[in-house]
């Protein structure tokens, strides 16, 4: 089963965070990820840019055309900071290593399960779920540095 992890806080457990040196920050999520590697259950993850990036914009499609605004998406509780990807044999695994995060007071871990291709049995002979497949192999040739 696959599992997303998906790292959100508050505005008190973000302005917490700032107080502690990068450097201990780098080696508690490094400890954290060589363990999730080391037991084989690591898929991906990234941390992501803080909200106030310039890089960053929201498309909102209420409108046609969506607007693209530079503003964050909403309160701090709304945003996310990163994640992982886990694939574990079971859901209490995902909550043995979720629990294990070594994220602060007032942040959360929100766990949501990866849909597959079971989950979409019904629809086996659409176009693009059979395409799909092909997708996710083409993904991991370019991520072994199989070619562009």
């Amino acid at each position: 089963m696959k599992y997303m992890l998906i790292m959100r806080a508050t505005d008190a457990a973000l302005e917490a965070s700032r107080q502690i040196p990068m450097e201990e920050m780098f080696n508690r999520m490094g400890a954290y990820n060589e363990k999730l590697m080391s037991a084989g259950v690591m898929v991906g993850g990234e941390g992501l840019a803080e909200p106030e990036d310039p890089a960053n914009f929201v498309v909102d499609f209420g409108q046609d055309p969506p607007v693209i605004t530079d503003e964050s998406y909403g309160a701090a509780e709304a945003l996310f900071n990163g994640f992982w990807m886990l694939e574990v044999p079971s859901r209490q695994d995902a909550i043995r290593w979720a629990s294990k995060c070594p994220l602060g007071p007032g942040s959360k871990l929100e766990v949501r399960s990866v849909s597959g291709e079971e989950d979409f049995a019904d629809f086996a002979d659409n176009e693009y779920l059979q395409k799909e497949a092909g997708w996710r192999q083409e993904v991991a040739r370019r991520n072994a540095g199989g070619g562009e």
